[in-house]
């Protein structure tokens, strides 16, 4: 077998705090393999995809050892579009970023026909950064196609992809003859393309890095793990049950021999020196039971977090929600959408897609405030979370903002509840994570007790492993919810009716194909 990447005791350490995220983490990967690295944000995914493709991308950042060879030549797409580049237009950006001896038409033409974008568009003047999420990622999957690059290194090309793009990347995944190492928070695109794993952990409250490597698809691996911290769960249970009732009767033995000593009579040395040598054997059953103790099986630690249930929010059955329209929806001068109308009932949990740039947040926006009219406790969850979030203060002045003590204790609890370390709680809301501000807003929605719910994109900065809690959550919550997603497991499990904002309007959209 030809391995196109090989790694051998890979250990990442955060200059900052010197902090090791990822240690001693060996893998390989087969010549065209589609490898997904998962994790909870921080945990190292992004660096290390970075310190595969280039080391100095790394550099001042982060500190690796161990070694890597990557056979062939190397393409890599960036998280975010960079700043540099979104005041490019396409054919300049494909100017520089692809090979000028490689940039022929016949080449650039056939990389615009397996990304599926027109061929016109590559020599168009539009600024990359006016381009919908969908197109960038196209033009920089297309840029290493004309690189013809043996294998990419891609971090999280299903962010901010609507419905139809994200289907063709699963078919692009699935069909590329190239060796691909990539990062996805989409449930669904992971378990129709991953053929094997790396799973980077933070255990112990964050403070252990542990990393898995399996050479298995996403799901197998997932129901293995399941299966084995389950097995895990049964074992440490059965142990520490059988080890309390051994101490149990030790601490018995040794109170009746204390007890004794501590009545016994100057007049009896015999029994006073036999009950010395009993307490003497009783001591090292003693110090044999903290040995026993250290050596139990532990109960499994889930990285990902348990969110608190719903403290109150309900919404009757039937009662109107939202009685909106029909209105025209538009941004500026530009119309978005002819006919929009839309009325929710409670506890429906509606949920809107459509193209990228069709308007779908345009229209939340203006859909709150008809909510707030009807008097209704909302929450509004911004796909920017900046737009919300203080970002200077901390997480519990933010969930808290009375500060009353019993107001702290209570949220200092529920972020403790979602795997938050005293550290994180003790840094500003902005030294956080995407997914870590995620979860805070949605524990804000908790501990307000809103009625209704407007979410734009919740689960875009989740991990696939946060995200199953989170929909949890959603489908219990008894209020009202009308959210944009693009999350496939989300529509599928949590919302009750789904609809599709064209420029005609809101019509009904069938999500049993997704």
């Amino acid at each position: 077998m030809i391995f196109t990447i090989q790694a051998r005791n890979i250990t990442i350490a955060i200059d900052r705090d010197l902090k090791t995220i990822v240690e001693d983490l060996s893998f390989t990967v087969p010549d065209g393999a589609k490898v997904a690295l998962i994790g909870e944000e921080g945990n190292g995914k992004s660096t290390l995809l970075k310190w595969l493709y280039d080391p100095a991308l790394v550099e001042g950042y982060a500190t690796v050892s161990g070694s890597a060879t990557v056979t062939g030549t190397k393409g890599y797409l960036a998280q975010e579009l960079p700043e540099r580049d979104r005041a490019l237009s396409v054919y300049e950006y494909l100017c520089a970023h692809c090979r000028e001896d490689a940039l022929t038409p016949k080449a650039l033409s056939r990389a615009m026909k397996d990304v599926n974008l027109p061929f016109d568009l590559a020599y168009s003047d539009q600024k990359m950064g006016t381009l919908s999420g969908g197109e960038r990622v196209k033009l920089a999957l297309a840029a290493l196609l004309v690189n013809d690059c043996d294998v990419l290194f891609l971090d999280e090309p299903s962010n901010d992809l609507d419905l139809d793009t994200l289907l063709w990347l699963e078919r692009f995944l699935s069909t590329v003859k190239k060796t691909v190492l990539y990062i996805s928070h989409d449930e669904v695109l992971l378990s129709r393309t991953a053929e094997a794993v790396i799973h980077l952990e933070m255990v112990r409250r964050k403070k252990i890095p542990r990393a898995t490597a399996a050479n298995i698809p996403y799901d197998e691996y997932m129901k293995r793990r399941d299966a084995a911290m389950q097995h895990q769960a049964q074992v440490a249970q059965f142990e520490q049950k059988a080890f309390r009732e051994k101490k149990e009767r030790y601490l018995s033995i040794y109170n009746a021999v204390d007890h004794a000593q501590g009545t016994l009579t100057r007049q009896d040395p015999s029994t006073g020196r036999l009950l010395k040598k009993k307490m003497h054997t009783v001591l090292s059953i003693g110090r044999r039971l903290e040995k026993e103790q250290e050596n139990l099986t532990e109960a499994p630690e889930a990285e990902w977090a348990i969110l608190p249930k719903w403290l109150g929010g309900e919404v009757k059955n039937g009662r109107t929600v939202l009685e909106y329209g029909p209105e025209t929806l538009a941004l500026s001068d530009r119309v978005l959408s002819e006919t929009v109308a839309l009325r929710i009932s409670g506890p429906e949990r509606v949920c809107i897609v459509g193209r990228n740039g069709c308007g779908k947040t345009t229209l939340l926006k203006k859909l709150v405030p008809e909510i707030e009219k009807r008097g209704y406790n909302v929450f509004y969850m911004p796909q920017v979370y900046a737009d919300l979030l203080p970002l200077d203060r901390l997480p519990e002045e933010f969930l808290a903002p009375d500060g009353d003590k019993e107001s702290v204790t209570e949220a200092r609890i529920f972020l403790g509840s979602m795997k938050y370390t005293t550290d994180e709680m003790d840094h500003p809301i902005r030294a956080l994570s995407g997914g870590q501000q995620a979860k805070l807003l949605l524990l804000k929605a908790i501990l307000d007790r809103a009625d209704v719910l407007v979410l734009d994109e919740p689960t875009r900065n989740l991990s696939p492993l946060s995200a199953p809690a989170v929909r949890t959550l959603l489908r219990e919550f008894r209020g009202a919810i009308l959210m944009i997603t693009h999350d496939r497991k989300l529509i599928k499990e949590a919302a009750t009716r789904v609809l599709k904002l064209t420029e005609a309007g809101l019509v009904p959209f069938d999500a049993s194909a997704l």
